[in-house]
């Protein structure tokens, strides 16, 4: 029986910050050691970061990227390490993984399949390896001295144990390699990903684990990235292990520490007597060519009892609310510490959105001290004054959110005594420092300046957006002159269904250097906060403060009551639910409007044809009307597929047509009887 302990590390990596990813690196093989392993797999492109993007390009880069991994080598004395490396090699650029054994380099591997969906690019960057190639990578030293390494579909013999790889996509995609691994008598599958958060994905990427081990025979080992690595992406890590189709190891998700370490006990004989057993591995004729051999001593090891999986937040019924949840606020704490700001600041409106962003940040900063201790919270943040004041006087969590998020009501006269005491009390709940800026004067001031330019007064009835605008706009410089004061982030509080629609104020409420909530529709933003206030994460307190939110109606509170009726957004634009269905089947699903009202017929039975046909042409107008905006919102984090962000989801024309023709045709089919459920 051969038994051999394997690891899986996710590291939380930045761009170009290189000391601290190689000590992450280190860190890792440290751990491994410690913890007694003989194998580690780091995740991909871990030597760089993933999100370097076009800087991927220079020549600094790649050169610093091999120079740090000559540097890793040494490390790894009694160890097999795999980490993701850019390689630069006959005028192109790889995303590779290098194997590295008991000090030494041994080889390359090229990925095969390229990520180019949304919020991947890799194309741009990257050339994909072709399947069965090999060649030899040369690398000039200072000296004069050629290294040459063997790169390409490479196998590597390390001590009789076969070890192969499949990088990232490479699992996703039908024709993965492992297959053609498996024929050639792998052991070991290390995948070293940068697998972006979205829900319900961690499960899809234990199944492809699982099911790779027990069809292939192997024990496959998977690394991820972990936190908000350069902005907008959230890597929530989740390393797993798995052998002879079991799950043996899974690690932490959305982690505030550095590294996460993953290990297991596998049975290298055993995986072997299955592939026998089934008879479905074939050697093949050209597969020993790709065959890297390195002598390795492999630890003689006893067998270890199976740690049952520990059962953790992930065992939950609310799943998405506490993804939604860790990855936003590990995403913050991430983009404050790299961002070396001082804090964050938010202009609570008493409306859900930006109770919701206070919310986060101060979830973001509980999680840190429950994670990272308060030892661990000052190492992340020395920079941030406050914060460092409030540690040395014994302050904790609660202390810390007024320290790090500072809050501002900014009322003019169309804001009523309902909002105030909203924001008032969400402030104190979540412990942040709160004021109240009084714009009405400041809006009556650019009202009246307007109006004596143009020579008449502004109405309701002809100036409707402008006076909705300004009041708007209006509350933009006191809250970033305390942003600029505090030295922090202004946080935008804009949701996903808000700028589909275009139904946010440029230069207003869209004011802001990030927006936690550009991800997340308003729907299920209400139902969250409902959550927040009754259940909350595992082992923190729900916040019954957030029931003066949740009585609410979405309101804009930017027109007066017309005949006693407040104005509310749904009034404004459509139910919530319906603009989400909207969006889903027109940007999500790429469905015309006629396609649009066919399908969500059957599911607003109480809503006539004509009315649901008249909301589904007001989301078309507003969607391309409002693409201008989209290009300018502040930064988002990627929660899922149905994200508008242009930068990295969802392209679409500034100028376009704007479905006229396509909308002319639902109307016909609306007149002609022809929409029946």
């Amino acid at each position: 029986m051969r038994l051999i302990k394997v690891a899986v590390a996710c590291v939380n990596q930045t761009p170009f910050a290189w000391e601290s990813n190689f000590a992450h690196l280190r860190m890792a093989i440290e751990h491994a050691r410690a913890e007694g392993a003989s194998l580690l797999c780091l995740p991909e492109l871990a030597v760089t970061g993933y999100g370097c993007e076009d800087a991927f390009f220079m020549d600094g880069l790649q050169d610093t990227a091999f120079a740090q991994l000559e540097a890793l080598a040494p490390l790894t004395k009694g160890l097999v390490v795999a980490v993701g490396v850019p390689v630069y090699h006959e005028k192109a650029l790889y995303n590779a993984a290098a194997l590295l054994a008991d000090g030494k380099i041994v080889g390359f591997v090229g990925k095969q399949f390229l990520a180019a969906d949304g919020i991947h690019y890799e194309p741009r960057w990257f050339k994909p390896w072709p399947a069965g190639e090999i060649d030899v990578l040369e690398r000039t030293e200072a000296d004069g001295t050629i290294r040459r390494y063997p790169f390409g579909d490479l196998v590597f013999d390390i001590g009789d144990v076969r070890i192969g790889f499949e990088i990232c996509e490479d699992a996703w995609v039908a024709n993965r390699p492992g297959t053609d691994l498996a024929l050639r008598g792998v052991d070991i599958m290390c995948n070293p990903s940068a697998s972006h958060f979205a829900f319900g994905k961690f499960a899809v990427r234990q199944r492809f684990v699982v099911e790779g081990s027990r069809a292939f025979g192997v024990a496959y080992l998977y690394a991820n990235l972990l936190g908000n690595e350069a902005g907008r992406v959230v890597y929530d890590g989740g390393g797993l292990i798995a052998s002879g189709g079991e799950l043996v190891s899974r690690g932490r998700r959305f982690s505030f520490h550095d590294v996460e370490l993953s290990t297991a006990v596998i049975d290298i004989d055993g995986n072997r007597r299955e592939q026998a057993r089934r008879g479905s591995h074939r050697p093949r004729h050209d597969a020993e060519q790709q065959v890297v051999e390195h002598p390795f001593v492999w630890p003689t090891r006893k067998p270890e009892a199976l740690r049952p999986m520990e059962r953790t937040w992930e065992d939950r019924h609310s799943l998405k609310e506490e993804e939604f949840a860790r990855a936003v606020a590990l995403g913050l704490w991430d983009y404050l510490r790299k961002s070396h700001s001082q804090g964050y600041v938010v202009s609570l409106s008493g409306g859900a959105d930006s109770a919701a962003c206070a919310v986060l940040v101060a979830l973001a900063v509980q999680l840190a001290f429950q994670e990272l201790g308060t030892g661990g919270v000052r190492q992340h943040l020395p920079w941030c004054r406050r914060l460092i004041d409030v540690l040395d006087n014994g302050g904790g969590a609660t202390a810390a959110v007024g320290a790090l998020l500072s809050c501002a009501y900014q009322p003019t006269e169309n804001s009523g005594p309902v909002t105030r005491r909203a924001a008032e009390t969400v402030a104190k709940a979540v412990g942040a420092e709160f004021f109240i800026f009084d714009v009405a004067p400041m809006h009556q001031q650019y009202v009246q300046t307007l109006e004596k330019a143009i020579g008449r007064p502004l109405n309701w009835e002809h100036d409707d957006l402008t006076l909705q605008n300004i009041q708007a706009r209006v509350r933009a410089p006191s809250i970033w002159m305390l942003a600029n004061v505090r030295g922090s982030v202004l946080l935008t509080t804009s949701n996903r269904s808000e700028a589909a629609v275009g139904y946010a104020t440029m230069d207003g409420d869209t004011s802001g250097g990030l927006a936690p909530l550009g991800g997340i529709d308003k729907s299920y933003l209400r139902q969250w906060l409902g959550w927040m206030e009754t259940r909350s994460l595992v082992g923190l307190d729900p916040i019954p403060a957030l029931g003066v939110i949740n009585s609410q109606q979405p309101t804009a509170e930017l027109r007066p009551a017309k005949e006693g009726v407040a104005q509310t957004d749904e009034a404004d634009l459509m139910p919530y639910d319906f603009l989400e269905a909207v969006e889903d089947s027109a940007i999500r699903d790429k469905h015309t409007p006629t396609e649009v009202l066919q399908e969500l017929l059957p599911r607003y039975p109480d809503q006539t044809p004509a009315q649901l046909a008249t909301w589904i042409e007001r989301f078309f107008r507003r969607w391309c009307q409002n693409q201008w905006k989209r290009e300018r919102m502040a930064p988002s984090f990627h929660l899922d597929d149905r994200n508008v962000d242009p930068r990295s989801w969802c392209r679409f024309p500034i100028l376009s047509g704007g479905f006229e023709r396509e909308l002319a045709e639902m109307r016909a089919f609306v007149a002609m009887g022809k929409a029946e459920r």
